[in-house]
């Protein structure tokens, strides 16, 4: 019989970061030392995975509201830089006693590899990016915010494995099951604890609550679930390789094959003129206020309360306002993505009688209209 674990082990500190050799770039380029190396650091790999899955999800949710392909990578190059600056930003200045001080590098607070970036900061810093992003691109700013919404919580659970891998901040101390071991010397574990103690594993609670957001607000708030009787397995085999006419899309053809129910979503069109992302801010500040209040590592706090929580409250209130004030101002449905004006057309739908045919050079003679639509004009 296998004996149930009793604790969640933390990988090796050496896991947190590997080396890739580039001494061979010296015969090439004779300034690269032969003993240069290139630092790959976990975390910085977390966070770069959470913001690649995150442009997958936003690029196909505002695509299917109309909006250009791709056009979220222009968008998101501000708010991805302001939202990295922001975040260090908030972390250094909540916890100044690691960056300020006798014995301090202050040139540490450039060192964002080694952990240290805060989801509030992001949201500020972000949010002033997103924006000056979408008026470059005459997208509404709501209506991409509600798009990020959700790719933000995954992103930001995604990018909490990076703590795990630093072996930072973690909870108090616990005697559960999955309790976290935590390598020792640790700064951030106080003085007195057995070195048998385990902790709070506050990074995984964090990414099952941004996870379970995430399905929440999809197919539960923003859309409606039905499930539909697929054909059965014998009957869909054969058309595997063919392109479903019926209510079974591609994404459901295994249902299909397996003669397992079809899921249909359904858009809500209430969710819209950024109220998606208010219901992330009210879920995540439910979610950190407690995660904060448990974390073991030292932070400036305001009336006793750590300055966290006082952002994950703050973020819940703003959620409240932006749902309250935008469903009384907009009870309709959002005409579309783009500022009026800066509608974005599709090539492939354009009207063919702007499309040039080797008809329109034989002038007055030709009889025959092009094939592709009518003559273009002069």
């Amino acid at each position: 019989m296998i004996a149930a674990p009793t604790s969640i082990p933390s990988p090796p500190p050496e896991w947190s970061q590997f080396d890739i050799p580039l001494g061979w770039l010296h015969n090439i380029l004779p300034f690269v030392p032969a003993d240069q190396v290139l630092t790959i650091h976990v975390y910085a790999l977390a966070i770069l995975s959470g913001i690649i899955v995150a442009l997958i999800i936003v690029n196909q949710r505002l695509t299917k509201r109309g909006a250009e392909p791709g056009i979220i990578i222009d968008v998101s190059l501000w708010g991805i830089a302001l939202g990295i600056i922001g975040a260090r930003l908030w972390h250094v200045f909540t916890h100044p006693d690691d960056y300020f001080g006798p014995g301090k590098d202050l040139i540490k607070i450039l060192y964002v590899w080694e952990g240290g970036v805060a989801i509030f900061g992001t949201l500020l810093g972000g949010a002033l990016g997103f924006w000056i992003g979408c008026r470059l691109a005459g997208l509404r700013f709501l209506s991409v915010a509600d798009a990020v919404a959700p790719a933000l919580l995954i992103a930001q659970a995604l990018g909490r494995l990076g703590n795990y891998f630093n072996q930072e901040l973690f909870g108090l101390p616990t005697d559960l099951p999955w309790g976290l071991k935590i390598d020792r010397p640790n700064a951030a574990i106080p003085s007195g604890l057995g070195d048998d103690v385990l902790f709070h594993p506050t990074f995984l609670y964090e990414m099952i609550w941004n996870l379970a957001g995430a399905l929440i607000i999809i197919f539960l708030i923003e859309n409606s679930v039905k499930f539909v009787k697929s054909t059965p397995w014998n009957d869909g085999w054969p058309s595997i390789a063919k392109r479903y006419q019926g209510v079974v899309t591609d994404q459901n053809r295994l249902f299909s094959i397996l003669g397992l129910p079809s899921i249909r979503l359904t858009r809500r069109p209430q969710w819209q003129w950024g109220k998606t992302f208010g219901l992330y801010l009210i879920w995540y500040g439910i979610g950190r206020s407690w995660f904060e209040s448990i974390r073991l590592d030292p932070s400036e706090t305001f009336l006793g309360i750590r300055s966290n929580v006082w952002g994950a409250l703050a973020a819940i209130l703003l959620g409240i306002i932006i749902i309250v004030v935008q469903t009384r101002r907009h009870p309709g449905v959002e005409p579309s993505p783009y500022l009026p004006g800066r509608e974005w057309k599709d090539p492939a739908l354009v009207d063919s009688e702007d499309t040039y045919s080797d008809s329109d050079d034989l002038g007055d003679e030709a009889k025959v209209p092009a094939t592709s639509g009518s003559t273009r004009k002069s």
